[in-house]
């Protein structure tokens, strides 16, 4: 499920790039006073995804229009989500409208919640934010990773690594966060059909107050036809986002049905 939030610039303001970290605290923020105010220090999967705030633009005008989605496969944080959103809307006086998010000032101005469902044919799927996939140190040798080149513990996906690893560690990763959210026992499964490459990035964030660089990739999925555990798996994961470092915006997909 998701929902989409709808923005108004409370000032003439510049699209910060290092939003990740602070528009999760957006989210962590809306869930404070739910039974979610603990998930940030949860450990492994947060279980929620969200987009940029779009549309993307260098200078933002006061009072322009601009939107976020916050998407989950956890009906009740979306469900938490909805009624942070409520409260902020039905504040008489306006109060506790304003949604700062860095350097970045707005106003909630209204929100509407969104089904995620695919059907089974002539399917398009693109990514919204960067994919970000790790190769482990234990499959370098696997996937021929150059000695110059490995690192401690892992390396990111790029372009000019095996694409094997990238879809072998795309579908684990998908498969691992289906099982763990479900209890269900899948194990490695055809999940993909076309792949078209858009183009390779670097984003920097900060995590714990370090500035690091996150490697990832912008990608086209097309199926022509999945069947009924694929589309539970790719629906699962247009909530649940693609990849690693889903809770900090990474990954985030749309459908687009041909």
């Amino acid at each position: 499920m998701r929902i989409l939030i709808n923005l108004r610039a409370a000032k003439n303001q510049g699209y910060e790039s290092l939003y990740h970290h602070k528009l999760q605290g957006f989210v962590y923020g809306l869930l404070r006073d739910s039974g979610f105010d603990g998930l940030h220090d949860k450990g492994g999967y947060k279980f929620f995804c969200f987009s940029n705030i779009f549309p993307i633009k260098d200078i933002m005008g006061a009072g322009e229009a601009f939107n976020l989605i916050i998407a989950s496969p956890n009906a009740a944080l979306i469900s938490s989500v909805e009624g942070a959103l409520e409260k902020i809307l039905a504040d008489a006086d306006g109060n506790g409208r304003d949604a700062n998010i860095g350097e970045m000032s707005f106003e909630v101005v209204g929100f509407k919640k969104l089904e995620t469902k695919l059907k089974r044919k002539d399917l398009r799927v693109l990514t919204a934010t960067s994919v970000i996939i790790r190769i482990p140190e234990r499959n370098y040798e696997r996937y021929g990773i150059p000695e110059e080149e490995r690192k401690a513990r892992y390396v990111y996906w790029r372009p000019k690594y095996s694409f094997e690893a990238f879809l072998k560690q795309l579908s684990e990763n998908l498969i691992k966060k289906f099982n763990d959210f479900y209890g269900t026992k899948l194990r490695e499964y055809e999940l993909f059909e076309q792949f078209v490459f858009r183009r390779a990035t670097a984003t920097k964030v900060v995590i714990d107050g370090r500035e690091y660089v996150m490697v990832g990739s912008m990608w086209e999925f097309v199926w022509s036809y999945m069947d009924e555990m694929q589309r539970r798996v790719i629906e699962f994961g247009l909530d649940a986002g693609f990849g690693e470092r889903n809770s900090l915006g990474f990954g985030f997909v749309n459908k687009i049905s041909f």
